[in-house]
């Protein structure tokens, strides 16, 4: 069973709004939406904003469901400059910007006395989709690499520079990471799919209403023509 988590409401709306067989279960104030996309049994929920909202419902999913893979799929910031807005990026690998334990030693992004602090996506998934979105998002371009999430909407130049210097990251957002690190600790395979909504930067006001609903378009098509690859 696939486990998709968006982070709003209007990520997930188009998708649930083509299930058959739905049958909703409430869990943690959130909206289990089990039923099947075409052929493929799912469970669609809005997880809702923040790495906590996003580690709860992963593993919820995990528990309840028994999912065989997440797909998180949302909108998110560009840390690098070939990524324009509109264009998709998906994940190979996944941490956590605003983990700071610098003081005990450790670098930024690491996470005391785990095993890892860097999530690395399934590569199939990875795979599955960028062959999807290169089919059906034919006008924008889609791109593989490292996303970092933090409980932080990232507006800031001084700030996506530095992120860009300490993780090499390809786009920002607040999710991902924490979803990461709730799949890796109960082996499950998972992939981040984020359309870029904004710059990070001190456009991201200005930019985020006109674009969202255009990035969400694209992360639709392509969830909907991935989850039949799969």
């Amino acid at each position: 069973m696939i486990g998709i988590i968006g982070a709003m409401e209007e990520e997930v709306n188009q998708l649930k709004q083509e299930m058959t067989n739905v049958r909703m279960i409430k869990k943690a104030n959130m909206e289990f939406n089990h039923g099947f996309l075409g052929e493929k049994e799912l469970v669609i929920v809005r997880s809702g904003i923040g790495k906590v909202n996003a580690a709860i419902c992963t593993q919820i999913l995990a528990d309840e469901f028994q999912v065989s893979m997440v797909i998180n799929t949302g909108i998110a910031g560009s840390l690098d400059a070939a990524i324009d807005i509109g264009d998709i990026v998906l994940s190979t690998d996944a941490l956590q910007h605003d983990v700071d334990a610098v003081a005990f030693g450790y670098d930024l992004g690491v996470i005391p006395r785990m095993e890892t602090s860097t999530f690395k996506a399934d590569e199939n998934l990875v795979a599955l989709a960028k062959a999807a979105c290169e089919e059906v998002n034919t006008d924008i371009s889609v791109f593989t690499g490292r996303v970092v999430s933090g409980d932080q909407f990232i507006a800031d130049k001084a700030k996506k520079d530095s992120l860009i210097a300490n993780f090499g990251a390809m786009c920002t957002e607040m999710e991902g990471a924490a979803i990461a690190q709730a799949a890796f600790l109960n082996n499950i395979p998972f992939l981040i799919v984020r359309a870029i909504s904004d710059k990070a930067d001190n456009s991201a006001e200005m930019d985020y209403p006109t674009f969202e609903a255009k990035a969400i378009e694209h992360t639709v098509k392509l969830m909907k023509a991935l989850v039949a690859r799969i």
